[in-house]
């Protein structure tokens, strides 16, 4: 591939592994007030983005904005036609004069000197008085020619932070590093950093994502001590002891620093979704502690001591235990096993909450156990107080009428099994009537996007236009501060990319999406060019082909009919309700002179396609003609013709070829040219030319139903058969993880069938389990719909952990219904009522706790809430109804599949526990 490469380099292909998914950490803007651009350029690059590249953590260090110095020599054609020279006698010239090669070495009495030219060519002045010609006395200088100038590489990039000129640096992490701690470092290096630059230089910090992470985290730690506090005295109201509180009081944060201490060995981060673990892990890994406690405390009130009821209440509730952690682990770690994008967002999420579950089943079972040995006391011993009393008056009376209900459902099963018939097809309902999303959108304060220009406009005409939208955002009372840059190596001549970082939450009073929406509604009407923002995301799970999230992507062989249905379909875009800000992309037309080569006439005139070649590179694309050597970097001549002069073709009636035998040929005696609109670079994706449409979410519109109305607008359009339409970027991420949810609930349902079918060695009880789902799926898609909020990733989660949780109930009531039956010999209708009245307090105490560890997250305000708020209200609405009908539908459960088992091994002549 190298030998396909056109020769004259300046340097080889450099070749990175970059995601584009990964917004950038922090962004540095280097400003002066009397330095040049290009000068601020070599400051950056030589020395800033080589120091901040060595600090641990930091990834790759981009920077833009301006270009290197360089010398540009800028020749005039009529002079050059008048003096009878041609462009690349001027380039040879050039590159001859500063060659610096080496000459030999000289030795004298055992030493030795290397000989070598000295770089007598350093600035523009030295090459205005380079000799082109000597004839007959009279020499011609470069200067006689051409405008020579220091300057810079490239003329077209240009880079402002507000209204000063700034070269803008961009820090990007190593994969896995921390963003807080990298940030830490950068900006702990700054003194330095500024130390190293003239003093005329200004080196602000224009991006930093950690205040917004930091931010969060503070939320993310508040709302863990919140939902702490709120289970233990969810213990304390039910037990009505405060030495019994203290118990799980202990056993939570020794559980939760065990699993910190795990997750420290594997390498895991604090993250908003390895917090928002422990979080919900607070509610959980207390439920272990709570089943150990509340069955030696109901001994020892008994009459037993303490010591015997540690023994007996631990040998009752032991199995249960492991029963309900390894099938709250089967959730997730079946996740682990799944791929895609839902195991790598939330690998850390899961190996955390099973780090979580099972330090906490130790801690339940050598803790919790020898610390109510010593804390829970005889009722003779300590007389009850105030609390208690209250405790189990309320809860007595509760308890009857729990019993009195249960007997009402346990006589009418089918009354309660056409409750659970509808509760599936509710869920079902429900879970295709709410709008999904990939993530929630979070607020981080900052904008990103771009100053799109139509096909063909110039650097020069896009500069004032992008200027009046800096100053427009600028005078947004909400935003803080405005970086561009426009031109440079690859940013296009009609672009301008963007960041805008919004004033801090509390200082602003708006939400990004308000501050964004007012933008958007009150932006300057500037002809031939179009301002796009959105709002940057932490958590971004695709790189779209035009830049930002949404899209809609047309796949096909014929670019010049894509480019047509393009059009159609984003005039029809723009005419929907649910998106906003569309814009087109993928074939981008640009107005180009076509060179026609008359080869015959060519030919006998003894010209050959390479000096045709040669000769526009030399007049058109700022060619980098010869090299300059600095003592910290290598710095280049530009060679082109005056702008001026290049204003329209005719300038090729100018221009003259050197053949090989020094014959000087007008380029117009075998040259025509035209002009045409062409695409100057084409997107490919399987096999296909692509084009396509990008466009953001209008207010309070989610992800699908977008989707849903553009493919409504597909159908109206009818598409040829041979153009493909599909979502691109995010929209292409929430397709193929709709099409898979069902799948992955469906394997987490089957993955924790059979463990509990291992453990309890049966094919009928880990149904009576799995029937406690349907009344969460209702309840937490209920809650999501009534809250308005869209069915993302996160919300899966939540119904994961919920298959967990309410799982544990059932786990509660079904071992001990088989203790009774196989123990006491006690029939399986009295088995089961005698269990579920034992085992209602510790039920309620584990949802209750569970619940109001929830609520923080479900209500929660501040940094990060909005990716946490899905999760905390699905656990809170899955909980509440589940709550409500399990503890009736896991009774009737249990005693139909037993009269099934008993019928169905009567039948076969078996022995009635043959399928327990």
């Amino acid at each position: 591939a190298i030998g396909d490469l056109p020769a004259g380099m300046p340097g080889a292909p450099v070749y990175r592994k970059v995601n584009s998914a990964q917004a950038p950490i922090m962004v540095l803007a280097l400003s002066s007030a009397n330095l040049a651009p290009g000068r601020l350029y070599d400051l950056a690059s030589t020395i800033l983005a080589q120091k901040i590249a060595q600090m641990p953590g930091v990834g790759e260090v981009t920077v833009g904005g301006s270009a290197l110095p360089a010398v540009r020599v800028q020749l005039d054609p009529a002079s050059l036609e008048s003096h009878g020279i041609a462009l690349d006698e001027v380039r040879r010239a050039i590159g001859d004069a500063d060659a610096q090669l080496p000459l030999g070495a000289i030795e004298d009495g055992g030493l030795r000197w290397q000989v070598g030219a000295g770089p007598d060519l350093r600035v523009a002045a030295d090459f205005e008085q380079l000799v082109l010609r000597h004839d007959h006395g009279a020499m011609l200088r470069l200067g006689d020619v051409a405008r020579v100038s220091d300057g810079v590489e490239n003329r077209y990039a240009s880079g402002h932070h507000n209204r000063d000129p700034a070269v803008l640096l961009t820090v990007g992490r190593q994969p896995g590093a921390n963003i807080v701690a990298t940030i830490d470092t950068i900006r702990s290096q700054m003194p330095t950093l500024t130390a190293l630059l003239p003093a005329d230089t200004t080196l602000d910090v224009v991006v930093d994502r950690s205040p917004g992470i930091r931010a969060s985290l503070d939320e993310a730690w508040a709302t863990l001590w919140i939902a702490g506090t709120l289970v233990v005295l969810v213990v304390w109201a039910f037990l009505g002891s405060l030495r019994a509180a203290l118990i799980p009081a202990l056993a939570v944060p020794v559980s939760l620093l065990g699993a910190c201490a795990l997750m420290y060995l594997a390498g895991f981060s604090l993250n908003n979704l390895s917090l928002m673990a422990l979080i919900v892990a607070a509610g959980l890994v207390v439920d272990d502690a709570i089943v150990v406690l509340e069955n030696i405390e109901r001994h020892i009130a008994a009459g037993m001591r303490p010591y015997r009821a540690v023994i007996v209440g631990l040998g009752e509730v032991g199995f249960t235990l492991l029963a309900m952690n390894l099938a709250l682990i089967a959730v997730f770690a079946s996740i682990l096993f799944m791929g895609g994008v839902v195991e790598r967002l939330f690998r850390e999420f899961s190996l955390t909450l099973v780090m979580a579950m099972t330090v906490s089943l130790m801690v339940s079972l050598t803790l919790a156990p020898a610390l109510s040995g010593q804390m829970l006391l005889r009722p003779s011993a300590h007389p009850p107080g105030l609390l208690r009393r209250l405790a189990s008056l309320v809860f007595g009376r509760l308890e009857a009428v729990y019993a009195r209900t249960l007997d009402w459902a346990l006589a009418h099963a089918w009354v309660v099994l056409l409750v659970l018939v509808v509760a599936v097809g509710l869920t079902v309902w429900l879970y295709l009537l709410v709008p999904r999303t990939m993530l929630p959108e979070q607020d981080t304060g900052q904008l990103r996007g771009l100053v799109r220009g139509d096909d063909g406009f110039s650097f020069q005409v896009m500069q004032p236009k992008i200027e009046r939208f800096r100053e427009y955002l600028l005078a947004d009372p909400a935003v803080a501060d405005v970086i561009i840059t426009s031109g440079g190596s690859g940013g296009g001549m009609s672009n301008g990319w963007l960041m805008v970082r919004l004033k801090p939450l509390a200082l602003r009073g708006e939400s990004a999406r308000a501050a964004l929406e007012r933008i958007r509604r009150n932006a300057p009407r500037e002809p031939g060019a179009i301002l796009l923002l959105n709002i940057d995301q932490d958590l971004q799970l695709s790189a779209p082909f035009g830049g930002r999230g949404e899209e809609l992507l047309l796949l096909g062989d014929d670019l010049a009919r894509l480019t047509q249905w393009m059009r159609k379909v984003a005039d029809g875009m723009r005419t929907l309700p649910e998106v906003a800000d569309v814009d087109d992309f993928g074939n981008d037309a640009t107005q180009i002179v076509v060179i026609d080569i008359d080869r015959e006439a060519a030919a006998r005139l003894g010209v050959d396609a390479e000096l045709v070649t040669s000769l526009m590179n030399n007049a058109f694309s700022q060619r980098q003609v010869a090299t300059l050597f600095g003592r910290l970097n290598q710095y280049r001549v530009v060679m082109e013709l005056e702008p001026g002069h290049t204003a329209d073709a005719s300038v090729l009636d100018r221009l003259q070829v050197v053949t090989g035998d020094g014959q000087r040929v007008p380029l117009s005696a075998f040259v025509s040219y035209r002009y045409e609109l062409s695409s100057d670079r084409v997107f490919r994706a399987d096999q296909f030319a692509v084009v396509g449409v990008e466009y953001d979410l209008a207010p309070g519109v989610t992800a699908s139903e977008a989707q849903q109305a553009i493919n409504g607008l597909l159908a109206r359009l009818m598409l040829p058969n041979d153009i493909i339409a599909k979502p691109g970027g995010d929209g292409s991420r929430l397709q193929q993880t709709m099409q898979a949810q069902p799948w992955l609930i469906l394997w987490v349902v089957v993955a924790v069938y059979v463990v509990l079918g291992v453990l309890y060695e049966s094919t009928l009880h880990p149904l009576t389990i799995l029937s406690t789902l349907p009344p969460a799926g209702v309840g937490a898609l209920a809650a999501l719909h009534l809250a308005g909020i869209a069915f993302s990733l996160i919300a899966l989660l939540g119904l994961f952990l919920l298959i967990g949780v309410v799982m544990k109930n059932a786990i509660l009531m079904i071992d001990f219904a088989l203790d009774g039956e196989r123990r006491l010999g006690l029939e399986p209708r009295s088995s089961i009522r005698r269990a579920a009245s034992l085992r209602l307090r510790p039920i309620l105490m584990t949802n209750l706790a569970a619940v109001l560890a929830a609520l923080p997250l479900a209500f929660g305000v501040g940094e990060g809430a909005e990716l946490r708020r899905p999760l905390g209200i699905a656990i809170v609405g899955g909980l509440a109804v589940s709550q409500l009908l399990t503890l009736y539908t896991t009774p009737v459960v249990y005693l139909v599949l037993d009269r099934m088992r008993t019928g169905f091994t009567t039948a076969r002549g078996g022995p009635a526990a043959a399928m327990r």
